[in-house]
Protein backbone atom coordinates (compact mmCIF):
# COMPACT_ATOMS: atom_id res chain seq x y z
CA UNK A 1 0.00 0.00 0.00
CA UNK A 2 1.34 3.39 -1.02
CA UNK A 3 0.42 6.14 1.47
CA UNK A 4 1.97 9.28 2.87
CA UNK A 5 1.21 11.41 5.92
CA UNK A 6 -0.67 13.91 3.74
CA UNK A 7 -3.07 11.36 2.23
CA UNK A 8 -5.72 11.52 5.00
CA UNK A 9 -5.89 15.32 4.69
CA UNK A 10 -6.14 15.03 0.91
CA UNK A 11 -8.96 12.49 1.20
CA UNK A 12 -10.78 14.77 3.65
CA UNK A 13 -10.42 17.73 1.28
CA UNK A 14 -11.66 15.70 -1.69
CA UNK A 15 -14.67 14.37 0.23
CA UNK A 16 -15.54 17.91 1.26
CA UNK A 17 -15.16 19.07 -2.35
CA UNK A 18 -17.40 16.19 -3.48
CA UNK A 19 -20.13 17.28 -1.09
CA UNK A 20 -19.69 20.86 -2.18
CA UNK A 21 -19.98 19.82 -5.82
CA UNK A 22 -23.22 17.97 -5.08
CA UNK A 23 -24.54 21.17 -3.50
CA UNK A 24 -23.62 23.13 -6.63
CA UNK A 25 -25.54 20.64 -8.77
CA UNK A 26 -28.56 21.20 -6.50
CA UNK A 27 -28.15 24.94 -6.93
CA UNK A 28 -28.45 24.48 -10.68
CA UNK A 29 -31.50 22.26 -10.29
CA UNK A 30 -33.10 24.88 -8.04
CA UNK A 31 -32.45 27.63 -10.58
CA UNK A 32 -30.04 29.64 -8.45
CA UNK A 33 -28.37 32.63 -10.13
CA UNK A 34 -25.49 31.75 -12.45
CA UNK A 35 -23.11 34.08 -10.60
CA UNK A 36 -23.66 32.19 -7.34
CA UNK A 37 -23.21 28.84 -9.09
CA UNK A 38 -20.02 30.03 -10.80
CA UNK A 39 -18.61 31.24 -7.49
CA UNK A 40 -19.30 27.90 -5.86
CA UNK A 41 -17.82 26.00 -8.80
CA UNK A 42 -14.69 28.11 -8.44
CA UNK A 43 -14.46 27.10 -4.78
CA UNK A 44 -14.80 23.40 -5.68
CA UNK A 45 -12.19 23.72 -8.40
CA UNK A 46 -9.77 25.46 -6.02
CA UNK A 47 -10.20 22.72 -3.40
CA UNK A 48 -9.48 19.99 -5.95
CA UNK A 49 -6.52 21.90 -7.36
CA UNK A 50 -5.06 22.28 -3.88
CA UNK A 51 -5.51 18.57 -3.20
CA UNK A 52 -3.72 17.74 -6.46
CA UNK A 53 -0.91 20.19 -5.69
CA UNK A 54 -0.41 18.70 -2.22
CA UNK A 55 -0.35 15.16 -3.62
CA UNK A 56 2.19 16.01 -6.32
CA UNK A 57 4.44 17.99 -3.98
CA UNK A 58 4.37 15.15 -1.47
CA UNK A 59 5.25 12.68 -4.21
CA UNK A 60 8.15 14.83 -5.39
CA UNK A 61 9.41 15.32 -1.85
CA UNK A 62 9.25 11.67 -0.82
CA UNK A 63 8.95 9.19 -3.65
CA UNK A 64 11.35 10.69 -6.13
CA UNK A 65 13.91 11.45 -3.44
CA UNK A 66 13.93 7.76 -2.56
CA UNK A 67 14.81 6.88 -6.15
CA UNK A 68 18.35 8.11 -5.60
CA UNK A 69 20.87 5.43 -4.84
CA UNK A 70 23.54 5.61 -2.14
CA UNK A 71 25.93 7.55 -4.40
CA UNK A 72 23.27 10.10 -5.33
CA UNK A 73 22.72 8.61 -8.77
CA UNK A 74 19.18 8.51 -10.09
CA UNK A 75 17.60 5.36 -11.37
CA UNK A 76 16.59 5.53 -15.03
CA UNK A 77 12.89 5.39 -14.20
CA UNK A 78 12.99 8.36 -11.81
CA UNK A 79 13.43 11.02 -14.50
CA UNK A 80 10.66 9.48 -16.57
CA UNK A 81 8.35 9.44 -13.55
CA UNK A 82 9.23 13.05 -12.76
CA UNK A 83 8.33 14.04 -16.31
CA UNK A 84 5.06 12.13 -16.12
CA UNK A 85 3.86 13.66 -12.87
CA UNK A 86 4.75 17.22 -13.90
CA UNK A 87 2.15 16.94 -16.67
CA UNK A 88 -0.45 17.30 -13.93
CA UNK A 89 0.88 20.53 -12.46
Amino acid sequence: MHTHDTHPAIVKRLRRAGGHLASVAQMLEQGKPCLEVAQQLQAVEKAITQAKKTLIQDHLDHCLAQMLDAEGQTHPDSLAEFRQITKYL
